[in-house]
Formats: structure tokens, sequence, C-alpha cells
């Protein structure tokens, strides 16, 4: 039994704010439990040593348990042990010999290692499993949690505040970027290492990093035993704790203040940070799982439980795939991920957020609700009110794109299935690229949202990246030592006629015109842009779609490739040029067909290769042209035009160009079939289409004219 052993001065302290706070006497400790018997501060002066003081937390209001503790100061060392019942077949699962990290931690020692089985709560090799207890101690091995102050110099630090029509989403790891040693950077695979590398992004034309999970994550026992790792860190153990292996670990907790220092330097370089974060679970796993910070503290307020008869919440559901889900039905939980976002934005100045499988967020009894209590909470808080909020609209068991409150932009699903699958020439998919190219009006136009809502994409981290969706019939995933059986096997993948690398000069030729199509289809969108990072310079995963695993090579970005594939790079760098000076690409509000500047032509005007209608239902259909009218937003341009014919089959065709205004003439800026140089011409040389003429335009090709 736990008992008092300190020589600190202690006062009751405040029920607030939760977690450890800096106070002028000391640091006042809060920490919440509504079914806890007792609890524990201990005190830690080297990250593996036995504590210094143990406090016990004897005054509890509101179910925190609180303490104000004298004399101590930044870069303190705690943790909490937590007394109650230990009867998981009723949801509770206390065990006072597993130290556990405060909820509230803005720091970590290091990560957790599950060693001899120490953070299981339970013994592993009993018959009965998760109902036995574990009684050894882990106070040594744990990871402690860390006394941050707050403090920064952010030398002023005004937010971007780009509008969502302006934005152009870069989606990078935050340790990939820049691990490789062709990184060539001072502290290669950290947030400082990341920093280094801002000239790239600005020059690429890129105004906001969507970073893959920052925060502190627990590496799975099954990965380390296969001697592979948990790369991605969609596994989340610390809600306001920077990674620590992103960090130089030059002292403990300095994570914090470099994960500030790169987001002052791309603030000042004009790039908004969206972090992607996972509140659907944590990393405690379903009820084999450790037992880490949440389960000990209070599970049955935390977590999703479930069960029947003499087991009525021994089990966890399971929305998410990953062992258990989050609460978002408990006041707790909510307040706990608001004034998790609410720190990220205020102390730690992100500019958004991007939630993992956020329809779990949204389930009220079980059922996706865009009225559910997360969403109001989030539309009611003045500091969330202003940042920009990206939901990945599913989960295993709901696919809800299109169904968000009007607060939220969402990952658009459709918009990447209909690219690809129109990209590697299947037919009769006009209509439907039709509407995913104009913004979608379809999903968002009818709740008060607008096309910028829907955040488009053709690649992401999950799946193929854009060389691989050219190279590879079928997903190659051998090297995460599941049997290739891991990873989506739909992947509207195409591979040009030959399975992964080759010397095929023709073969490497058309695949590197299918990408450029589809960074065509993906800019020139409405909507809101995001480019997978290393896209842009065809990085490869080697047919790899699920590398969730890799933190080597195969996940990182090969700076090699930037001169490898120069040619790549400068057309993408263009698109994004292109996109920012014709302002008709970054509409706010959908099209709608109409005249809506006198000059007799429509905001957007849809044809055939004939100049007749779409053949919108003809199931071979594979050629689809448009015409924008630029004059409908007002720019320095005054009056021009775009007209941009998508062709992907495999025949040329013969597109005949619609009549312009008077003195007006139409300028190709974009072949995609031509050689580089060629397939991209800078603004003043365009070259002239003479009037009357069709223009004929190559197989599986994008071409764009421009009207003035």
């Amino acid at each position: 039994m736990l008992t008092q052993k300190t020589t600190k001065v202690v006062s009751a302290g405040k029920w607030y704010p939760l977690g450890a706070t800096l106070v002028s006497e000391g640091v006042n400790f809060a920490l919440y439990s509504k079914h806890a018997s007792d609890v524990f501060l201990l005190l830690f002066d080297r990250p593996e040593g036995e504590p210094t003081d143990i406090i016990q937390l004897s005054t509890r209001t509101k179910y925190v348990w609180h303490a104000c503790v004298q004399g101590i100061h930044v870069g303190q060392l705690y943790g909490f042990k937590v007394c109650g019942p230990f009867k998981p077949a009723e949801g509770l699962r206390f065990n006072e010999q597993k130290l556990l990290m405060d909820p509230y931690a803005k720091a970590l020692t290091g990560k957790f290692r599950n060693v001899d089985n120490l953070l299981l709560a339970y013994d592993a090799q009993a018959s009965e499993k998760d109902l036995s207890q574990d009684l050894r101690d882990n106070a040594r091995m744990a990871p402690k949690s860390i006394v941050i102050d707050d403090r920064f110099d952010w030398q002023g630090d005004p937010p971007p505040a780009i509008p969502f029509e302006k934005l152009v989403v870069y989606e990078v790891h935050p340790k990939g970027f820049t691990a490789h040693p062709s990184a060539n950077v001072q502290h290669p695979g950290t947030y400082l290492g990341f920093a280094e590398k801002i000239p790239y992004l600005r020059k690429l034309g890129i105004n906001a990093v969507e970073l893959l999970p920052v925060h502190e994550h627990y590496v799975e026992d099954f990965l380390l035993e296969k001697g592979l790792t948990n790369y991605w860190g969609y596994n989340t153990i610390g809600f306001f704790a920077p990674e620590s292996s992103y960090s130089t670990q030059q002292a403990p907790g300095c994570q914090v203040t470099e994960f500030k220092t790169l987001v002052r330097a791309l603030h000042k370089a004009g790039i908004e940070v969206i972090l992607d974060v996972v509140y659907n679970h944590s990393a405690e796993g379903n009820e084999c799982g450790p037992t880490l910070c949440f389960k000990g503290i209070d599970n049955p307020s935390y977590y999703c439980l479930s069960g029947s008869g003499e087991e009525p919440e021994r089990y966890y559901m399971n929305y998410t795939g990953c062992g258990n889900s989050m609460n978002l039905a408990d006041t707790h939980v909510i307040r706990f991920v608001m004034d998790s976002l609410r720190y990220w934005v205020d102390v730690m100045h992100v500019d958004g957020f991007r939630f993992d499988l956020a329809a779990v967020l949204g389930r009220a009894a079980g059922r996706f609700e865009r009225s559910a209590s997360f969403f109001d909470a989030i539309a009611q808080d003045p500091v969330l009110q202003r940042v920009k909020l990206i939901a990945e609209p599913w989960d295993i068991g709901n696919y809800e794109v299109g169904n968000f409150p009007v607060d939220w932009s969402e990952w658009n699903g459709r918009f990447r299935d209909s690219i690809r699958k129109f990209g590697k020439g299947d037919g009769g998919h006009l209509k439907e690229l039709g509407r995913r190219l104009t913004g979608s009006a379809d999903l968002y136009g009818d709740d008060g949202r607008s096309a910028y809502n829907s955040v488009n994409f053709v690649t992401c981290h999950d799946g193929f990246t854009l060389h691989d969706l050219v190279s590879y019939d079928s997903k190659h995933n051998d090297a995460n030592l599941e049997g290739n059986r891991d990873g989506s096997d739909d992947n509207n993948s195409w591979n040009c006629g030959i399975e992964g690398e080759t010397n095929d000069a023709a073969v490497i030729q058309l695949r590197k015109q299918l990408v450029k199509n589809h960074i065509c289809m993906l800019f020139f969108s409405m909507g809101t842009p995001m480019l997978l990072g290393g896209d842009e310079c065809l990085r490869t995963q080697k047919g790899n779609n699920n590398a969730y695993c890799q933190d080597n090579e195969m996940g990182w970005f090969n700076w090699n490739d930037v001169t490898n594939h120069a040619d790549m790079l400068e057309f993408v760098t263009k698109a994004i040029a292109l996109t920012k000076r014709y302002t008709v690409l970054q509409q706010r509000k959908f099209f709608q067909g109409q005249d809506l500047d006198g000059d007799t032509i429509s905001d957007i005007t849809w044809f055939g290769a004939d100049l007749g209608p779409p053949r919108w239902d003809d199931p071979e259909a594979r050629t689809l042209c448009y015409r924008l009218d630029g004059g409908e937003t007002p720019s320095v341009l005054g009056k021009y035009h775009l007209y941009i014919i998508l062709n992907a089959d495999f025949r040329l065709q013969a597109v005949r160009i619609p009549s312009l205004l008077t003195g007006q003439a139409w300028y190709r800026i974009i072949d995609t079939s031509l050689p580089s140089g060629e397939d991209f011409l800078e603004v003043g040389n365009e070259i002239r289409v003479e009037p009357g003429n069709s223009y004929l335009v190559n197989p599986r090709s994008v071409v764009v004219l421009l009207g003035k």
C-alpha cells in the first residue's frame, strides 16, 4: 500500500487548470479521476531513478485531485500512481504498482517500451489474462512527465491566416522529410532539421504543411518484436506532448521549444501549420494492451466500454480498428480534447487540425451525428472557431464524406477515387468527374459550405505515392512482414504495362505524363489542393501502399530525387504558380453555369471534343473539356478564359476550340504529352493556337489553353 514520503511543503492547491502548472511558490498538480479512491504524485530527479518524493493528493474537487508542491521548478520529473478497485470485468483497471503519465503532460522523458511486460497492469502469463493483476512496480522504467514553462520568444509571430481557397497544402512526415542522409541538414529527422528545408517549400509554392502526428506516440509491441516501428505515429499517448524522438534530445523537454521554433520559422515564411491529430483512440489498445495513462487513471470515463452478463464493461468498443475508442460522450473527455486543441493553438501557435478517423468523434450512441456533442463544443469555442478544421470523414464502419458540420472541411475521398479512375483510362466517369472538378457541390453545396471545404487529393500518406500509382498494378507490402495482407487492394492504379521499376523509355515517359495529368487535375480543380510530400519529385515506396512501419529509406524523402526528377519538380512548381495567378481557380463559391459579368459567357461551360455537350452518360467516354470565364473573378489580369481538355483516351482526339470575344485569341500553356520544357510554357511565352483549327490532343494527356 502506498504511503506518503516527502519533505516538501505541500498545500491543497487548486483543481484547475489540469496538469502541472507553474505558480509563484512551486507547481500546482491537478488530475481528474472520478472512480479512484486515492491518488499519489511521485517526483523524480532522473528519468530512471527511484522517486524522491511520494505525495498523496488528499484534496478532491469536482473529481479532480490536486495539490501545490512548493519549491520545485521547471524540468521537474513526475508521474502518478492511482489507487482503486481492480475489477476489469466492470471496467475498473486501477493498479497502484504502475506509474502513469499525466494526461496533460507537456513533455515526456522518452519512449514507452514494454520491457518484460512491465507496462501491463495484468499478468500476461496468467490464464485469466487481463482479469489477473501484475503487482510488479514499474516506476523506474516508465517515462516521466516533465514540468514545462510555456514561455517562448515568438518574436511577434502573426499567424499567416491564409483563406482556405488560397491554401496549397503539403502533407509530410515531420521526421521523414529530413531523415535521409541526402537532406544534408544539421539535425536530420527533427523539428529543427525540418526548418532548414523551409526555402524548398517556399520555392515550390506551398503555404501550408499538414504534419503527420507530432503528439507523443507509443510503438506497439508486435512491431518492435519484428524489428519495425510505428513510423506514422497514429498511436497517440501524449495529447499535449510533442513527439520526443523528433527533437535533438539534447535536454529533457527540449522537444517543446524545438517544435515552437519550427512553427515560428514556418510562419515567418508565410506557411501555416496543420497538425494531423488522433483523438479517436489512444495507444493503450484493447483489454490486453498496456496501462500507460488513461486505463489506470479512470478507464470508464475515458473509453467506450462494452461487454455482457458478468463482464458488462470488460471490453472496448473498437470503431477505429486500433483496439479502443475514446468516450467523447463523457463531459470530461470532451474537456480533455478541447483543452488539448486549445493548447496547440494558444501555446504552440498551430493554425489548424486534420482529425484522423473523424467519424468516430461524431458517434452518438454508436451512430454518426453531425450534432454530436464534440462538434457542438468545437462550434462554440472562441479559440477553435478561428482555426482550420479538416475531417478524415470515415472510420471502419462509416463513410461520411459530405456529412460534417458547416465549420468543417473534409478530405474528399470521392475526388481521389474519381481522378484515379479517369486518370488510368476507365470509361464512363465523366459525370462523376465533372462534380469533383468543380468542388463537389453535391456534397458541400447544400449546407452552407463552399468549394474550398473539399480538400482534394490524389494521394496521401496512406496508400501509393503518385509515382507508384502509375507504376504498380498491385501493392507490394512484403517489407511490413504481414504476408502482403495489409494495405488496401482497391487502389485504382495502373503500371503502364510493366510492374515496378523499368528502363523502358516509353513506359517511363508515359508514367511521367500520367503524373502530370494528375497534378493538373488536382491543382486546377475547385477546392483546396493537398499534395503528398515527395510527389513533386516522384518519390517512391517501391509499391508499398501501407508504409506505416517503415522508418527507413522507403518512408523517407530522398533529396536526390529533387535533382534526378528536376523536370517534374519544375512542372509542379509551375502548376502551383498558375493556380495562384489565375484566380478563377481559387473560387470561394460554386460555379453556377451562368453569365455573371455580362459578357455572354457562362462562368463554366462544358464541351465534348466536337463542341457539343459532353457524353456524360456514355460508358466509353474518356474526354472532357470545359471553359472557365476568368472575368467572373476580379483580378489584375482582367478578362481571360481558361480552356481545359482532359483526354484519358488511348486514342488521339481532334478537339475543336470554342470561339472567343473579339480581339482575343487562344494560347497554349500546357500540353502534358510534350517533352519537358515544352509541356508547360512560361508566362509571356505561350504559343498561339490558330483560330478555326482543332487541337490534336495526344492520348492520355491534359491540355490547358489561355484565352486573352
